[in-house]
């Protein structure tokens, strides 16, 4: 009876400690961590089910686990950074600590692995746009005529157009694109919003930080870039429609201009077929073109 007296409670305290499980995604990502031979996997397959039934077994003991992207070039790095020995476990521990503090992790919720993977990535994706896109205007410095921080300025103008962007939309969803050209690859970001009335926004604020940034990119840089919104409401068709971003202004795109946005894949450049139901129409009237908070650089 004492030993079960003093047991239980670990065992409860057990279920109360949250962990992180760093998810090797990616087959080439699985291959490189192979090199090590502590590294007890052979088959990424045989891998991925492991975790999976893991997190499963985690789960059904109360447990709250969250994963992160495992990427074996950040592992070296931090490893080389930390002074650590790579081919351990106490190294991989560490780094996937590390991951749990900085990196992108999303919760396990019981979802299949297959839908959990895809989602891992585009969290990555956009957490290192973002912070590639603020590393870039963090590095432009102040105008050199009037002094104001540029990047600063860009934000704020950037603000303040997406405001009347979703505010010149009705109700319903929207789904909104910004892509700006910047070397090495160009920069998307994607927001979205459901059911959304007329007087309100409700926007996500990592979705639309992460797409201010983006668009404060392409204004305080001067490089090609658009936006494109579609707007989804019961019983009506969808609408499709676009700006170019020139300056600190979003030029309207014509219809035709929409439709050859719309139909094209940002990433390849490939046609994308047209889809039935959508009108591609020029965007509505944003008002105060010009009257940018910031200055034009």
């Amino acid at each position: 009876m004492a030993d079960i007296r003093h047991h239980t409670p670990r065992r409860v305290l057990r279920r109360e400690i949250a962990g992180t499980i760093g998810l090797l995604t990616d087959e080439q990502d699985f291959r490189t961590m192979r090199s090590y031979r502590s590294f007890a996997f052979d088959d990424h397959t045989t891998y991925l089910r492991q975790v999976e039934s893991l997190l499963r077994s985690r789960a059904a003991q109360g447990s709250h686990t969250t994963v992160a992207l495992f990427d074996p070039v950040e592992y070296a790095e931090f490893c080389a950074e930390s002074g650590l020995e790579p081919d351990t476990p106490a190294s991989r521990t560490r780094f996937t600590a590390h991951l749990a503090a900085t990196g992108t992790t999303v919760p396990y919720d019981g979802q299949p692995l297959a839908q959990l993977v895809p989602h891992l990535v585009d969290e990555a994706v956009r957490q290192a746009t973002r912070e590639y896109a603020t590393t870039l205007l963090a590095r432009m410095g102040a105008c050199a005529t009037c002094g104001e921080d540029i990047g600063r300025a860009a934000f704020v103008r950037a603000a303040h157009l997406l405001t009347r962007v979703v505010d010149t939309a009705g109700p319903g969803d929207l789904h909104l694109v910004c892509s700006v050209s910047a070397a090495p690859d160009t920069l998307i970001a994607v927001l979205r919003t459901e059911s959304r009335p007329v007087e309100a926004m409700p926007l996500d604020e990592a979705d639309a930080l992460e797409f201010t940034t983006v668009l404060a990119l392409g204004i305080a840089t001067r490089n090609p870039g658009g936006l494109v919104m579609r707007t989804t409401a019961p019983g009506t068709t969808d609408r499709v429609y676009g700006w170019r971003i020139r300056g600190e202004d979003l030029d309207p795109l014509t219809a035709s201009e929409v439709f050859d946005a719309y139909c094209t894949d940002a990433e390849s450049g490939d046609l994308v077929a047209p889809e039935s139901g959508v009108d591609y129409c020029t965007p509505p009237d944003l008002g105060d073109r010009g009257s940018g908070t910031g200055h034009a650089h």
